[in-house]
């Protein structure tokens, strides 16, 4: 048993996607992670947690769990809230190079331990990234790699990255507080951006270098435009029949 679906089980979850989304209620252009979640959930005979941890569907008799993202193609990922234990300290330090540097290490480190404790916590052999990409014509790509093993439970590398603090900006309604930039060594691009003098958040904008080249392990469909989805009155005829 793996993480990565066949493709009758790709195609299913496409075709749940597609129907909720059919809905009246329901907003084509951002469907939510927990959506996402309970439909792997129901296609992959797997248990949908409602926790903060790393993974968030699992199925623990066959040792396999999946991280579940959902965002418009656009929108960089929130890959969790990062609050580190000694994060004052470390801000206050950050201001040198060396000290942004073993920041920014830290923050790779959290990221890694927090995927280390799911496969702990439920004895998991391997964690799967699944993943729906949703485009602005309503094109959308749902994706599945393999993230961390038992064997290889290092998701990211320190040495990969590294880190600097953005300017802060200032706008006409509020003031954009800066941002720790952790930026992909080989390639030069941002891949991260730890809001952590606000609330914490960590953007993780190299997730693009994760998306399909190929439909390995992949779907892309359509999804339902205002016009073709069903009507609030067809949804009532539809529940109100016995």
């Amino acid at each position: 048993m793996t993480v990565l679906s066949n493709h009758r089980e790709l195609k299913r979850i496409a075709h749940l996607i597609t129907r909720f989304t059919s809905l009246p209620f329901s907003d084509p252009a951002s469907v939510p992670g927990a959506v996402v979640e309970s439909i792997v959930a129901e296609v992959r005979n797997a248990t949908r947690l409602e926790t903060y941890d790393f993974v968030d569907v699992v199925r623990p008799a066959e040792g396999i769990g999946w991280q579940v993202k959902s965002t418009k193609a656009s929108t960089p990922v929130t890959w969790k809230r990062a609050k580190l234990p000694n994060q004052v300290e470390l801000i206050k330090a950050s201001q040198t190079a060396t000290g942004a540097q073993v920041l920014g290490n830290s923050i790779i480190e959290f990221c890694n331990a927090h995927a280390r404790e799911s496969l702990k916590e439920y004895g998991l052999s391997e964690i799967g990234y699944s993943r729906l990409l949703i485009r602005a014509d309503l094109s959308a790509t749902y994706f599945e790699r393999i993230l961390v093993t038992a064997k290889s439970p290092e998701l990211f590398k320190a040495s990969e990255f590294s880190w600097q603090w953005s300017i802060q900006k200032q706008s006409k309604k509020k003031e954009q507080l800066s941002a720790l930039h952790g930026i992909h060594v080989k390639t030069g691009k941002k891949w991260w951006a730890w809001h952590g003098l606000g609330e914490n958040q960590l953007h993780f904008s190299g997730e693009t270098a994760w998306w399909p080249t190929a439909e390995t392990n992949a779907i892309t469909f359509t999804l339902p435009s205002l016009v073709d989805r069903m009507s609030m009155q067809d949804l009532i005829e539809l529940l109100d029949t016995d």
